[in-house]
């Protein structure tokens, strides 16, 4: 692994590494002069960057997804890590080792996919089971699947991401259904394989998470739609299919969350409800995870969850301190960005992702 990552910096820290540019936006001082605000990452996590100086002399020396050795000093800001760069040099590809710059599951994901065939294989619906056998029968589509991650950034955004999110739905599909007996288990856990199947399109991941055009212009739920339309057996039935497609289009839950449809029958429901979950956990746990060593029990405002975080075991451990400042109130909810992958986007600003 390269030296520094990531994960190992901490305040007041003077920095010389190499990390890969995730997002690269050019904005302005007061004064009207250029800054760059860089998003830099390894495969331990991702860093805000700020560059003020000399921008001029280096704005056109490197992109988004070029690999760069930055020299600067990390820095506190609003309790967060900052990076503030004085030098940057693009490094060609060739210097360096591709796996050390893009997060991955720590399952192998062999292992998941087994697990993932094993699962369609126990379905007992015959229809639903030819279905999900067509799919990853498709050698470019199960490739996809074993490395993509689940969303750009709010949760499990590392290679593998998907798979390890589908696997994790599953269990509480399996557990949600033994305890709501009138559901139908075959028909959610169809529901789980194929609800974000549309992010093997949607998401590039061959350098830094990021939209591919084609899932800005349609987003993960159509291009599901359109993924799965030659895969239905001869003779599935069109109801069940409409069932189906159903569960894909409406499992965001809401139609301000970017949701085509609103879930109109239990398996649908319980589907929307346990990815929410799924996804607002892990989000929670990583954000816990990434909390500054020595630093506060809570963790800097998430804005995707619109809160900060208690870091539970740093609050029973360690000294009390005050909570931080409530955060200001939630603006009007803007209008739903059905473009974007991720369900929760439509709920916050610009720049969370």
């Amino acid at each position: 692994m390269k030296s520094p990552s990531v994960a190992d910096l901490e305040p007041r820290q003077q920095v010389t590494g190499l990390f890969l540019v995730q997002a690269k936006d050019v904005r302005q001082k007061k004064t009207g002069e250029p800054y760059l605000a860089l998003t830099l990452i390894d495969r331990t996590g991702d860093i805000d960057a700020k560059m003020w100086d000399n921008v001029a002399d280096i704005l056109d020396t490197f992109e988004r997804d070029d690999f760069i050795r930055v020299k600067g000093e990390t820095q506190l800001y609003q309790n967060k890590l900052q990076l503030t760069v004085h030098r940057i040099a693009r490094v060609d590809e060739s210097e360096v080792d591709l796996a050390d710059f893009l997060p991955a599951s720590k399952r192998d994901p062999e292992e998941m996919f087994t697990e993932l065939q094993a699962l369609i294989a126990s379905n007992g619906n015959p229809h639903l089971r030819a279905l999900l056998e067509n799919v990853f029968a498709d050698a470019e589509v199960a490739e996809a699947f074993k490395r993509a991650p689940a969303a750009k950034a709010i949760h499990h955004n590392w290679l593998g991401g998907l798979i390890e999110h589908v696997l994790s739905l599953a269990s509480l599909a399996r557990d949600a259904g033994r305890h709501y007996p009138f559901i139908d288990q075959d028909l959610l856990l169809a529901g789980v394989v194929l609800h974000d199947i549309g992010k093997i399109r949607e998401l590039s991941f061959a350098r830094s998470f990021n939209y591919t055009t084609e899932g800005s212009l349609i987003g993960h739920i159509q291009i599901a739609l359109r993924l799965l339309a030659d895969k239905y057996p001869p003779g599935f039935p069109e109801k069940l299919r409409n069932l189906i497609e159903h569960l894909i289009l409406s499992h965001h839950g809401q139609l301000e969350f970017g949701s085509p449809k609103l879930p109109l029958f239990p398996e649908a429901m319980l589907l929307h409800h346990l990815d929410n979950m799924d996804s607002k956990m892990e989000l929670m746990r990583s954000t816990i995870e990434r909390n500054q060593p020595g630093g506060s029990e809570w963790t800097s405002y998430v804005p995707a969850i619109e809160r900060y975080v208690l870091d539970k075991e740093r609050y029973l451990n360690g000294a009390p301190e005050p909570p931080p400042t409530p955060a200001r109130p939630a603006a009007s909810k803007p209008a739903a960005k059905t473009m974007m992958g991720d369900k929760l986007m439509s709920l916050f600003p610009e720049g969370t992702k």
